[in-house]
């Protein structure tokens, strides 16, 4: 079991976290990759398993798997669990299964009942996974926590919107409102937790996966009619350029990184 499987997983399942990964450096990779793959694994077991109880399996499967890792014990064998073990401690352990959590509420058919609840799926999925990826790289500070949620926050935000579209078309009743005037204030909300947001560079490698949602949202905000109609992202060679642009011109990733 390598690193290298999980790379492939992530380049196939999700390929702005796969692009943003490369973007960092091979140490920084081999952390990343792992965690990355396994949230593939979960989203394809909550939004693409047709079977609301072969979901459940899987995602319990996955649940599992983390309490061996936490207590060490024998090991399943898969492509994502083993290297897992080297990059995961007790608090990402718990991280992940909240992530779990959430999306077992989603396969068992509850939509996001008001914009709080929306709120608090946001902040155990998105906010969780990046808390995750950056306890891998070593950033385990409490005081950065906040700042990291805030930015997960608002990218979880900005992918939702992304995929509104075909998550409406499969999952109907998913959204409390999709009103333009409900998405231009979810969207202002977004854009005020990046903008407000300061977190310290050393956290920088697993915030490059955020990169594109500050813009996103600001579309969103400027062209809420752009949500349904599924153009908010923009061409594949725009994606790559503006990553591009953010690493190797700006240097920074998103609004408010602290200069420590």
């Amino acid at each position: 079991m390598s690193v290298s499987a999980c790379a492939e997983i992530v380049r196939r399942g999700d390929p702005d976290r796969f692009l943003a990964a490369m973007a960092t450096s091979p140490s920084v990779r081999k952390a990343l990759f792992p965690v990355y793959a396994f949230n593939v694994e979960i989203s394809r077991a909550t939004w693409l398993m047709r079977e609301p109880m072969i979901a459940r399996i899987r995602l319990q499967w996955w649940r599992d798997a983390l309490e061996e890792i936490a207590s060490d014990d024998l090991l399943r064998s898969h492509e994502v669990t083993v290297p897992l073990v080297d990059v995961l401690d007790t608090d990402s352990v718990c991280l992940l299964d909240e992530l779990i959590g959430a999306q077992l509420r989603i396969v068992d058919g509850s939509g996001f009942e008001s914009e709080d609840h929306l709120s608090e799926y946001l902040n155990q999925t998105a906010g969780n996974l990046t808390l995750a990826a950056a306890r891998a790289i070593g950033v385990a500070e409490s005081d950065s926590e906040n700042a990291i949620r805030e930015i997960a926050w608002a990218s979880g935000l900005a992918n939702l919107f992304l995929a509104v579209p075909k998550l409406t078309f499969d999952r109907h009743g998913l959204f409390p409102d999709l009103s333009p005037a409900a998405i231009q204030r979810m969207a202002a909300r977004g854009i005020a937790r990046i903008s407000h947001a300061h977190a310290p560079r050393r956290a920088k490698p697993a915030l490059v996966a955020t990169w594109r949602a500050h813009r996103i949202l600001q579309m969103a905000h400027r062209f809420p009619e752009r949500v349904m109609a599924g153009n908010l992202g923009g061409s594949e060679f725009m994606r790559r350029a503006s990553l591009l642009w953010h690493v190797f011109v700006k240097g920074r990733f998103p609004p408010g990184f602290r200069s420590d």
